[in-house]
């Protein structure tokens, strides 16, 4: 589950001011460039199933594939991501058909805003510096709000470009056509080029364990975060009470690095939570977190 949480975070790191407020701008405005390609993300150990039917025949290969997903905070919608094991050989449509096979990811906080009944209407296709996604069942007038009918289009674009570790623009039909306003608001006449992940995605997210996973002792925590000065927080919650709390860091600050940590905990239901530190003393926008529902057996 991903939300914003207030600014009372502890811990926050001290350095010139400066510094401080060099960097606190290249991270609240997104500054930090994106690299030119994005190789599909490690996933974890162990992902959950496809929620989607499957024609694919039992012999065929499973793998892992990046799904995105919109998850309202107090900083606006942005996008979470969940891996998901996949049946099949056609790594951009089975992603596409995975975002659209259910109304919320494994986590019930992360959405799939599109209309059900959208649906692949054929494979997706890469060729010549674009990714062409052909949809079906969009609803005729659909209104998501402006921020909701952005992030719902950028789902599909990070999916599809994960899933084929590509950053070309996505051409995206409507039942062949190109042209339709999605929603109402935004425009298919162009190839949709990915927007800046470091103002569409959130910023902190945990891939392991799932949420919902049954699991033994100790627990190993992994995911991806861009965070000031490689500084994650966690804690770990029982009974929406904090029992247990942390610092870890990740790879490389500022920009999107892998972390791990591991927690030994007894047999008992959970919540563990991750937060961005808050080097602005609550003058920037909210504190983005992740959690995940556990139970230790």
């Amino acid at each position: 589950m991903v939300v914003a949480r207030g600014s009372g975070v502890v811990g926050s790191a001290v350095v010139p001011a400066v510094v401080l407020v060099g960097l606190l701008a290249v991270l609240l405005a997104g500054g930090c460039a994106a690299p030119p390609s994005e190789p599909r993300p490690t996933p974890p150990a162990s992902v959950p199933p496809s929620s989607a039917p499957s024609s694919t025949p039992p012999s065929a290969a499973e793998r892992a594939l990046p799904v995105y997903y919109v998850v309202e905070t107090a900083a606006g919608p942005r996008l979470a991501r969940e891996f998901h094991r996949v049946a099949g050989d056609d790594d951009g449509s089975d992603a596409v058909r995975e975002m659209l096979a259910a109304p919320t990811g494994t986590d019930p906080d992360y959405r799939s805003p599109w209309p059900a009944g959208t649906a692949l209407r054929s494979p997706v296709r890469a060729a010549d510096g674009v990714i062409t996604v052909d949809l079906t069942g969009v609803t005729p007038g659909a209104q998501l709000g402006s921020a909701g009918a952005v992030a719902a289009v950028q789902q599909l674009v990070y999916t599809v470009q994960g899933a084929l570790r590509s950053t070309d623009p996505v051409a995206i039909l409507l039942d062949g056509r190109a042209g339709e306003d999605l929603f109402g608001t935004v425009s298919t006449a162009e190839p949709v080029a990915r927007a800046d992940q470091y103002a569409t995605r959130s910023l902190v997210q945990i891939d392991s364990p799932a949420h919902g996973a049954v699991l033994g002792s100790p627990v190993e925590v992994r995911g991806e975060a861009a965070v000031f000065e490689a500084t994650l927080l966690w804690d770990v919650l029982r009974d929406g009470e904090v029992i247990r709390s942390g610092v870890t860091s990740t790879a490389e600050g500022q920009r999107f690095a892998p972390f791990s940590f591991t927690l030994d905990l007894p047999p008992g239901d959970y919540v563990v939570r991750i937060a961005e530190d808050d080097p602005s003393g609550g003058e920037g926008r909210p504190v983005l977190t992740d959690d995940k529902a556990i139970t230790v057996r």
